[in-house]
């Protein structure tokens, strides 16, 4: 089994490195536009640095806003009349698409077969597949739920799925749907993270979405297992048990002038979803607007300049009013509230908060995607490293899934 031809790499050895050594320095150049977070930083230092960016952000009108949210690499041509560093945003981010809309479209699994198996999902496991195809070795899936991209392989010639899984649950239901179906897949109760995990000789390890270290678990377990293929699409970076995020690759680590990130960094990476429903939005915007309207009442009580958290409220609160939220919210941070709170005025000012970080977040939305690329590639530096040769693109559209980066690594010499 081989990879396809070395001119349709996307990168020749060494590239990697010199690609993540790139963007590291662009991110680190640009860290006091992406750093502070509006939600809890009412007045960032970028504001004074970029008076004429805060005020074309500021003024732009609502529709305006969620405009912007869909045309971020467009955005970053604008703003880079005001940065001019984001000019590079484009070429810093392009990549490849590994397969196409129809190929993924044709690699999906018969809706029929498709039991438990969500559309959106069964659409993403078809343009792995597709981005993956042809398969050669037995695979290993990796955290693997149910087993639906295991079957979604298996009618796209994999002789054999081996499937892990934590869930006792999700593998009855997998291993009873693999035998109503005859594929050829067989799920075993696992758990990944275990020290000393052995794994199957000789298998081709994927994994779909697996979360933070998941993914990075089989990245280093398959290649200490001398795996001869690889393919894994990230998700959730920010899930790691360390407190500062640790590189992976010994090369990016040494690197003297290395970005540090922590989790609040890394959530940023995986902050985009597919556009969700209006109720769920409307939802999200006024319970968000309370939180700022809290916010800004507990820092003029107190004196505190800094944001306070909120732990997650109760549901019941979501149809009531600010004023129901707010002494909830007092009462879980032990905060007394006057008798005389002006309830409309606090309101108005949440309101006017959360106009202001929805602008504000327009610019930080802007590093998302970079942020999550200089995860990735240092990955790709990790796998070349221990002897593969990598592939680094889009396996599908982000309106399917803004997780669509997909490495596929093959070991030199099989």
């Amino acid at each position: 089994m081989t990879l396809p031809p070395a001119a349709s790499l996307h990168q020749a050895s060494g590239c990697f490195y010199q690609r993540w050594q790139s963007l590291n320095d662009w991110l680190r150049e640009l860290e006091p536009l992406w750093r502070p977070i509006p939600f809890m930083e009412p007045a960032p230092a970028w504001r004074d640095a970029h008076p004429d960016l805060a005020r074309w952000l500021e003024a732009l009108p609502e529709g305006d806003c969620q405009d912007w949210e869909e045309r971020l690499p467009e955005l970053s041509s604008v703003l880079a009349g005001y940065v001019p560093a984001l000019a590079r945003y484009r070429d810093l981010l392009d990549l490849p698409r590994l397969a196409t809309e129809a190929e993924g479209r044709q690699a999906e699994l018969a809706e029929v077969a498709a039991v438990d198996m969500p559309g959106r999902k069964r659409q993403q496991a078809g343009a792995f597949a597709a981005a993956i195809s042809p398969l050669g070795y037995p695979v290993l899936d990796w955290c693997c739920g149910k087993g639906h991209l295991g079957r979604t392989l298996a009618r796209r010639g994999a002789v054999q799925v081996t499937g892990f899984e934590w869930n006792p649950e999700l593998v009855t239901d997998g291993n009873r749907l693999a035998e109503h179906y005859g594929d050829p897949v067989r799920l075993s109760h696992q758990d990944v993270m275990v020290d000393g995990l052995k794994l199957p000789e000789r298998h081709h390890g994927v994994a779909l979405h697996a979360c933070g270290d998941l993914h990075r678990r089989l990245m280093q377990s398959g290649a200490q297992a001398r795996l001869p293929r690889l393919s894994l699409s990230p998700c959730c970076y920010h899930l790691t048990g360390g407190g500062r995020y640790q590189l992976q690759a010994r090369q990016t680590r040494e690197y003297g002038e290395c970005l540090s990130v922590d989790r609040n960094d890394l959530r940023l990476a995986v902050q985009e979803t597919v556009t969700a429903p209006e109720r769920v939005r409307e939802q999200t915007m006024r319970i968000s607007t309370w939180r700022l309207g809290f916010d800004a009442l507990q820092r003029e009580l107190t004196g505190n300049g800094h944001y306070l958290p909120v732990p997650s409220h109760p549901a019941r609160l979501n149809n009531g009013r600010f004023e129901d939220f707010c002494r909830w919210a007092a009462a879980k941070k032990q905060l007394t509230l006057p008798a005389d709170v002006d309830w409309a005025e606090w309101l108005a000012r949440g309101e006017a908060r959360y106009r202001q970080v929805r602008r504000h977040e327009l610019l930080r939305h802007l590093f998302r995607r970079p942020l999550e690329l200089w995860l990735v590639l240092d990955y790709a530096v990790f796998l070349e490293e221990q002897g593969y040769r990598v592939r680094l693109g889009i396996f599908c559209d982000r309106q399917l899934t803004p997780r669509n980066l997909l490495l596929d690594a093959e070991r030199e010499g099989g």
